[in-house]
């Protein structure tokens, strides 16, 4: 696609500016049906180390489900900008970690332990049909999980007006595993996104582990 990061870069302003106009009633109901589905399908992040993002500009807030899954006995996890050519590195958080002002304005725990996280909640500017996620152009989660062995679960988060029907995806672009919109669980295959409840989500995860153990193994 010829000019692919002018269109890109018209997308994300766009979509952030959609974003941004959600009322507040709107916004809070679509991120508590975003929190439940998470809740109800990933059951097994309640035992793992998940990383998080600080809500930013208008994203789905993740703050009640961190709260959740930490008194669950989840381990919590922020990301902290390295470099701007390095992959993210993540931070142990809890409800009263000690916390600093970060790259791009964004909260970042302070000094705390670093920690290999298993599963990602990511929010995306926007996404297509495949699974493929809009960022803000830096290419952090890229970079982060094209390095990370095991590659953590990656669960895309956004709502549904932030949907696109093609990103034209590059080689250094990386699909979701899952996609999470307040309408639904949706897995990532190569046919595309694939509408799914919570227990088939949960039984696709059971069979990743499975793989994941085998392929170590």
């Amino acid at each position: 696609m010829n000019n692919w990061k002018d269109w890109r870069r018209h997308q994300r302003a766009e979509l952030m500016a959609a974003r941004e106009c959600i009322g507040e009633a709107d916004h809070r109901r679509w991120s508590a049906a975003i929190t439940e589905l998470l809740k109800q399908g990933f059951l097994a992040l309640r035992t793992s180390t998940v990383g998080f993002c600080w809500p930013h500009r208008g994203e789905y807030d993740p703050r009640p489900l961190m709260f959740f899954f930490q008194t669950r006995g989840a381990t919590l996890a922020l990301p902290e900008v390295v470099n701007k050519h390095e992959p993210l590195r993540f931070r142990k958080w809890w409800q009263e970690a000690p916390m600093k002002i970060g790259a791009y304005d964004i909260p970042v725990p302070d000094n705390t332990d670093l920690v290999t996280v298993d599963a990602l909640i990511i929010p995306m500017i926007g996404f297509d049909k495949l699974g493929f996620r809009l960022g803000y152009g830096s290419g952090y989660f890229d970079r982060t999980l094209a390095v990370m062995k095991p590659r953590p679960l990656a669960i895309g988060v956004a709502f549904e007006i932030l949907r696109l029907e093609n990103l034209h995806p590059h080689a250094h672009d990386i699909p979701m595993d899952f996609v999470v919109t307040e309408a639904g669980i949706y897995h990532a295959t190569h046919r595309g996104l694939k509408s799914v409840s919570a227990g088939q989500c949960a039984d696709i995860l059971t069979a990743r582990t499975g793989e994941i153990k085998e392929t170590q193994g």
